[in-house]
């Protein structure tokens, strides 16, 4: 018997068929079990290699580094003495070892002004501007320098008659030391880390804030809002998770600041920092032991500090529509 039956002059209808039995049988409840006991373990062949590389350079160092913490080892000699919590009650007992904290107090307030200045520029180049990809560009291009470039380039720049004396004396402002003066060092050096990484908290903005859906800024303008107003009820509640990232890298970026006050004064005139202080204690004084535990203690810090962070400024699921 044919498939079709005529409905119509020229229409034809297509009878409905019985699926076939196969079609119609459920899956057992066996095959449900054994489908679901495969589920479980389907993405760990796919996170093996990356947490096998997480474990290899960061968890055992970290290990090895509070081990070594535990000794008097100088790094040289093959034989390992246990001392304890020898070398933390050091630590604690010297008035100076703390007192390099208030150096991170400038890097602190320099993050600050970085992401003001950064989230600043991402909005501005967020909307449709002339030469705005030029601007990226510009602003990125420091984070993109090696430091230690960076620090060999500012030392002509602090420098006695340099280009930032040579600029500051058109406006009839005396020449100073921007290095060798205590109270302008840690200044000068926090505006060099504001320089070269504005770029990076600038392309975490850039991103976060083009994620925002574009109906919400026309919905906005058609209700007369300002970009002021833009800005305050809508990029900056959206973007709030990717802010409070920022500070967590900004705080723990202050506390462990290294390479351009390493290079440009090697921690003198008061500008020794608390890592520059635990490579010393490693590298000039033979005193692993020591530095391990001091690196232990940074480390507590920062993770206490990113821990009452999150702690007091929570992160709130932001829903966009």
């Amino acid at each position: 018997m044919s498939a079709f039956r005529v409905a119509g002059p020229g229409v034809p209808h297509q009878e409905p068929q019985a699926a076939p039995p196969h079609h119609r049988r459920r899956p057992s409840a066996q095959r449900q079990r054994a489908a679901g006991s495969q589920r479980w373990y389907t993405p760990w062949p796919y996170l093996l290699a990356p947490l096998a590389l997480l474990v290899l350079f960061t968890y055992v160092p970290v290990a090895d580094m509070f081990v070594y913490s535990l000794t008097d080892w100088d790094g040289l000699s093959p034989v390992r003495n246990f001392v304890g919590a020898d070398n933390y009650v050091d630590l604690f007992t010297r008035p100076r070892f703390f007192q390099v904290l208030t150096v991170s107090l400038f890097y602190l307030a320099g993050s600050a002004v970085q992401m003001v200045v950064a989230l600043y520029f991402a909005t501005v180049l967020s909307f449709d501007i002339r030469l705005r990809n030029l601007f990226k560009g510009i602003l990125f291009f420091p984070y993109l320098v090696n430091g230690v470039a960076i620090g060999f380039v500012f030392l002509y720049f602090f420098q006695p008659g340099g280009t930032l004396d040579t600029v500051l004396g058109a406006f009839g402002v005396e020449p100073r030391l921007w290095l060798g003066d205590p109270d302008l060092v840690n200044t000068s050096l926090a505006g060099v880390s504001v320089w070269r990484f504005m770029g990076l908290n600038l392309v975490l903005f850039i991103g976060a804030i083009q994620s925002i859906p574009p109906q919400l800024y026309e919905a906005a303008s058609l209700d007369g809002a300002s970009r002021w107003q833009q800005f305050r009820f809508i990029i900056a509640p959206s973007i709030k998770p990717i802010i409070s990232l920022s500070a967590i890298l900004a705080i723990s970026g202050a506390l462990s600041v290294f390479e351009i006050p390493f290079i440009m004064t090697g921690g003198s005139n008061n500008s020794e920092t608390f890592v520059i202080q635990t490579i010393k204690f490693a590298f000039n004084f033979n005193k692993v032991g020591l530095a391990s535990a001091a690196a232990v203690v940074l480390l507590a810090i920062v993770l206490l500090v990113t821990w009452l962070q999150r702690l007091l400024v929570p992160d709130e699921r932001v829903e966009q529509s």
